[in-house]
């Protein structure tokens, strides 16, 4: 089959099932709500073939015009090697327009995001398990709606960009914990629903102690449960996961386009799904 005779169209709430079943084909965990949430705070493509089997998809999320992330994107196994990669990721960028742009990439999408601008802001290391053990922690509790705004305001500040919509869409499927420093709030993270369990993601705190706090919020809540967390390695986090029986199991390369070193995370601050907060 030519690749001309494939179509790149809108994502569409009729191309979820599609959706899902390409990514369980790529080994990825995703729930038909977890794409329901990544589609309804994004814009996207699919590929199509003249029968209107989907063999391909990518996501756009915005953040205002501060940036946007590129998620979810996924080419049929079949079809790969024929350019259909770079055809969806040129689609992402239309979308993206004239945004900084960012993307965790695997090994296989390495050359083509470089090719295309993208450069290394870090790597994620993808932590996951049955909980084990975990002590709760003594200076966190959980958050109330009250909280959301210096939520987002702290969110802000730590990403680069106003992440209010995907916040609120967390906060209404999830659960989050805050340190509180007098009335300030200095930390948070939020937990959810997501593919075989839970995921703990984004976390944000002013350092590793905090950091590890906020996830044994959670943890201590979820003994015999399964568990994961995404983290940026500089952050330090990792062992400490490994150590709660959060096995490393893989993760990935986060980039931008232009880099910015506002996109990579400091050892200060711990990102647990950020853009992963949709994948």
């Amino acid at each position: 089959m030519q690749m001309g005779e494939i179509e790149i169209k809108a994502f569409a709430a009729e191309h979820l099932e599609a959706a899902v079943r390409l990514s369980r084909e790529a080994g990825w965990p995703h729930r038909p709500e977890d794409w329901q949430v990544a589609q309804q705070l994004s814009e996207g493509v699919v590929a199509t073939e003249e029968n209107g089997n989907v063999v391909g998809t990518a996501l756009v999320t915005p953040y205002g015009s501060d940036c946007a992330t590129i998620n979810m994107v996924i080419v049929d196994s079949a079809m790969r090697g024929r350019g259909l990669g770079r055809r969806l990721m040129d689609a992402a960028l239309a979308i993206g327009g004239a945004r900084p742009l960012r993307l965790i990439a695997t090994s296989d999408g390495l050359p083509l995001y470089e090719k295309l601008g993208f450069r290394q802001t870090g790597t994620i290391l993808q932590h996951q398990g049955i909980v084990a053990s975990a002590r709760s922690s003594a200076n966190t509790q959980a958050a109330t709606a009250d909280d959301l705004s210096a939520i987002t305001a702290l969110d802000r500040q730590a990403f680069g960009a106003d992440r209010t919509a995907l916040l609120h869409r967390l906060f209404e499927i999830g659960e989050f914990a805050v340190i509180r420093n007098g009335s300030e709030i200095t930390g948070f993270a939020c937990i959810r629903a997501f593919g075989r369990g839970e995921v703990i993601g984004p976390v944000v705190a002013g350092n590793l102690e905090d950091a590890q706090s906020l996830v044994s919020h959670f943890l201590a809540q979820r003994i015999g449960s399964f568990v994961r967390v995404d983290t940026i390695a500089a952050a330090g986090l990792a062992p400490w996961l490994s150590e709660h029986a959060l096995s490393h199991v893989g993760g990935g390369i986060a980039m931008s386009r232009p880099f910015s070193i506002q996109s990579a995370a400091s050892t200060a601050t711990t990102f647990a799904l950020a853009n992963q907060a949709l994948g």
